[in-house]
């Protein structure tokens, strides 16, 4: 029977399982086994995982794999993937092999600002408003001066803040918009301080300013934030060859290739159904990279979905072209990533990764994280255009199936070879292993 438990994060981890398992599972024993069986026990990672997060009982475990030859730059990269979604990075590695020997992927960082806002209402005359703004400002930068020294020590910091007016869309509504270089730091924690320390200022100095009348002195803060939207804070990835260069296995011509993935690129930018789908596929990409190397996916997916929409209209986010004999296949997408703090100097794994990837800067790992989404999305339109989505990614998800149905691992050798030529589908499969089974 469901119950409300009060104290359950000062319950030992086994209480905490021998509780939920005995309220919310129909086999408490069988249930604790599940849990169990993910514990690393014979280390101190356990510890280090209780610690990331509370109330934790066990591990969630995703593949971890390598997507190897990205050509980025003109350096070898080999991409480590944290991912559930079968083909992904079978996809990723097909895409960095096909543009290996055609120059590699071309990356820039076009931008690393990124931004904080202190939310606020103020009923009082605007243009007061505006001359304390200019009076305070010098005082929010120097009072926030000890946390940001050691990041202006590195060359980041404080770039600049903005008093700006909301009343016209919400009444009585300012913000402070401040924007920061974090350098190699994702830089969370860092902003909401200085936001946080700004707050403090924006309402204690109002208080004795000259030019508010009695009535205007009261400086509401609702909130003090950073933002996840960084529109300034874009990276470009490109890839570009002659149209003759582009063979495939699939029966078309480079030329009908290249028509065609223009084509697809077109629609996915005038139409929102297809949009979502065609931007997932990047995120495919992007998301599996950031996880790897303990970034913030949920961060970057909201703010690559915002920009996404930045013209009044949801768009997909790569763009195509033939010009002159030469096929262009590129996309612009912001990503706030860190390469210190965090996980970084935590988790075994995210410190595994960033090795792996030659210990980038922030830049660096923000181009290595586009490339990804750049050719996880060319390898998925290549499959649209001439086979179809199915033939690839359902084959890369038999085993998926295959274990679904608890096929033994010679009932797997041999259906994999039944299916080279055949297509897969769920119903498929369970007729031919019930005749293989015959």
């Amino acid at each position: 029977m469901n119950t409300v438990i009060e104290g359950f994060s000062k319950l030992t981890k086994e209480e905490k399982i021998d509780w939920l398992t005995k309220n919310y599972t129909k086999n408490p024993e069988s249930s604790k086994k599940v849990l169990k069986q993910y514990w690393n026990t014979e280390s101190k990672i356990q510890k280090l995982h209780d610690e990331f997060i509370e109330n934790t009982i066990t591990n969630y475990y995703l593949p971890f794999g390598i997507a190897p030859n990205f050509l980025i730059n003109g350096r070898l990269y080999a991409i480590p993937m944290a991912i559930e979604e079968s083909s992904v990075v079978a996809a990723a590695s097909k895409a960095a092999k096909f543009w290996l020997e055609k120059g590699g992927f071309k990356a820039q960082v076009l931008g690393m600002e990124k931004i904080g806002q202190v939310h606020f209402i103020y009923k009082g005359n605007r243009q007061n408003l505006e001359k304390y703004f200019e009076y305070v400002k010098p005082k929010l930068i120097s009072a926030a001066k000890p946390i940001t020294q050691n990041m202006e020590r590195r060359g980041g910091g404080i770039s600049n803040i903005e008093l700006k007016d909301k009343t016209e869309v919400l009444e009585n509504y300012y913000q402070l918009h401040c924007t920061f270089e974090t350098l190699d730091a994702m830089g969370a924690n860092f902003i909401n301080s200085c936001l946080e320390e700004f707050a403090k200022v924006l309402k204690v100095e109002a208080q004795t300013f000259p030019s508010f009348a009695e009535n205007e002195r009261e400086i509401d803060v609702v909130m003090s934030i950073l933002s996840n939207y960084v529109p300034d804070c874009l990276v470009r990835v490109e890839v570009n060859c002659p149209i003759d260069q582009l063979e495939t296995e699939e029966f078309v011509t480079p030329y009908e290739f290249a028509k065609k993935m223009v084509q697809a690129v077109e629609i996915a930018k005038i139409e929102p159904y297809r949009a979502v789908t065609h931007n997932k596929g990047i995120m495919n990409g992007v998301d599996a990279v950031v996880l790897a190397t303990g970034n913030d996916f949920r961060a970057v997916e909201a703010g690559v979905h915002a920009y996404a929409g930045k013209d009044g209209q949801y768009s997909g986010l790569t763009r195509a072209a033939i010009e002159k004999g030469i096929f262009k296949f590129w996309m612009e997408i912001p990503l706030a990533l860190g390469t210190v703090g965090g996980l970084t100097n935590l988790h075994p794994l995210v410190k595994l990764s960033l090795e792996i990837l030659q210990n980038p800067t922030a830049k660096e790992l923000m181009q290595i994280v586009a490339v990804a989404g750049l050719a996880q999305n060319f390898a998925a339109l290549r499959s649209l255009v001439t086979t179809g989505i199915q033939q690839g990614h359902m084959k890369m998800h038999l085993m998926n199936i295959l274990n679904q149905m608890g096929a033994t691992e010679e009932d797997k050798k041999v259906l994999a070879g039944y299916f080279k030529t055949r297509t897969v589908t769920h119903s498929t499969v369970k007729e031919a292993l019930e005749q293989l089974r015959k």
